[in-house]
């Protein structure tokens, strides 16, 4: 089953239109339809602030070579432990990365990737 996570630019706007959809919808009974996962931007400004080329880096070398460790991540980016630690609390807070914590000698947060695309959208206005 392939797990599509939709990254986009929504005005803060449609976010409170769709969110005030959803309360009257609830309010009258009715259940919630369910929508695409995914993560959304104010501007594209926004997007280009969160989604610097390392970060998506990091994304793609947690799906092509399943690092166990943030440490194993750092050294296969090249980068500061804690650069990489910071960027991927992020992407993980996005929903663009999962943590998984396993405990074998010491307790390791293992870095994860739950879908199969990522799909961009940005609105023509």
């Amino acid at each position: 089953r392939v797990k599509n996570i939709t990254v986009g630019i929504k005005s803060l706007e449609d976010g409170l239109k769709e969110f005030t959809a959803s309360i009257h919808s609830i309010a009258g009974g009715h259940r919630l339809k369910t929508k695409k996962e995914g993560t959304y931007f104010v501007d594209l400004d926004a997007m280009r602030r969160v989604l610097t080329p390392k970060r998506l880096e990091l994304i793609h070398l947690v799906r092509e070579k399943e690092p166990r460790s943030i440490y194993e991540l750092s050294h296969l980016a090249g980068r500061d432990l804690k650069n990489v630690q910071t960027d991927v609390q992020l992407l993980s807070r996005i929903g663009l990365l999962s943590l998984t914590k396993t405990k074998t000698a010491r307790e390791t947060i293992v870095p994860r990737v739950d879908y199969d695309q990522l799909q961009l959208q940005i609105p023509v206005v």
